[in-house]
């Protein structure tokens, strides 16, 4: 009798109140804006950074095994040096991660060119570079073994020695459970063995998400601390999220941003921003993970306080997949000109 009731119930009273509500949480979700479109470069400080290919410094046998000789002429023509530095600078670019990965598995980083590395830094003396090194853990990258970590180190002290006029080094160790030891070992490691002015910049995870909590990609509060600790610069890799949704991602950007602020102290921090392509794979969608609904993200996070002084900048991940929109999308939308 009583499911008789139910069914009879008039449709005012069941489907009538479920459609309504239905429709003002749709209209809610439309009305939504969780980004923030800024054009006056108020969170531009004129000191951003970006990751580039690893050809710029590669050796030649890179090129021949990459099957990629036709592109020696580009990488070492200086005009395109010349080009790629006025590029950089015009939009505020200061920090540059050359890619210089991965790493043998005794813990040596790759050959490189070493007058093309000169040649470039004759062109980039106003930049800071920072090679960008390490590689996918447990294969290449061993931290935990401590003959790999001082092998690694060794590596990195012949390199600045050769290249003085390195800043220091950036790196980047994927994946890198949250909570790792080792990697803190060769942190202090590092530190204690480099000189004094060279920095160590660290692409790190950003926090866990309700529908993303893997600590293999994502820090909790307290290791991200401790990471930043050891560290002269946070770069945040605010990317591969699997979202779907642009506003989603603006949200969770908002979110990030006001996050890895706080947790990094004082140690300055560049919110990673993606402009790569890699459509087809479920961790990434370009249509959700862009520029534009990077920076509509951040802006908003940073916009519920003043700025933070760690707060450097961003960093485009990555320099040989940015196209021409969106260097202009980045200039009326961030930049302060």
């Amino acid at each position: 009798m009583d499911l008789f009731r139910k069914i009879a119930r008039p449709p005012w009273r069941t489907i009538v109140p479920s459609c309504c509500f239905l429709l003002l949480v749709i209209a809610g979700y439309l009305a939504w804006t969780p980004g923030l479109d800024v054009r006056d470069g108020r969170d531009d400080r004129n000191h951003n950074g970006i990751w580039i290919s690893h050809g710029w410094f590669a050796a030649d046998d890179w090129f021949v095994r990459n099957k990629t000789t036709n592109e020696i002429a580009f990488y070492h023509d200086l005009a395109r040096i010349r080009s790629l530095a006025v590029l950089l600078r015009s939009h505020h670019i200061t920090d540059v991660f050359p890619h210089v990965c991965p790493t043998d598995e005794r813990g040596r980083l790759p050959a490189t060119n070493a007058r093309q590395i000169e040649t470039f830094l004759d062109e980039f003396t106003d930049f800071r570079v920072m090679p960008w090194i390490g590689g996918p853990n447990g294969s290449q990258v061993r931290i935990s073994d401590k003959k790999w970590r001082t092998n690694f180190i060794k590596s990195i002290l012949e390199l600045l020695a050769t290249h003085p006029r390195f800043a220091g080094v950036h790196i980047n160790i994927e994946p890198m459970t949250s909570g790792d030891a080792n990697f803190l070992a060769l942190l202090d490691e590092l530190r204690s063995a480099l000189p004094k002015d060279k920095l160590v910049s660290i692409a790190a995870y950003p926090p866990p998400t309700w529908f993303q909590p893997s600590e293999d990609v994502h820090w909790s509060q307290d290791y991200f601390r401790r990471i930043a600790r050891r560290s002269n610069q946070m770069v945040v890799m605010m990317y591969d999220t699997a979202l779907q949704k642009p506003r989603l991602y603006q949200y969770l950007m908002a979110s990030w941003a006001d996050e890895v602020l706080d947790w990094s102290g004082t140690t300055p921090v560049l919110l990673g921003a993606p402009t790569y392509n890699d459509a087809g794979v479920d961790y990434h969608d370009p249509k959700v993970e862009n520029l534009e609904n990077a920076l509509l993200g951040i802006h908003r996070g940073l916009a519920r306080k003043p700025l933070p002084a760690n707060y450097q900048g961003v960093a485009i991940y990555c320099e040989w997949e940015t196209d021409t929109n969106e260097w202009r999308y980045f200039e009326k939308h961030f930049l302060k000109l």
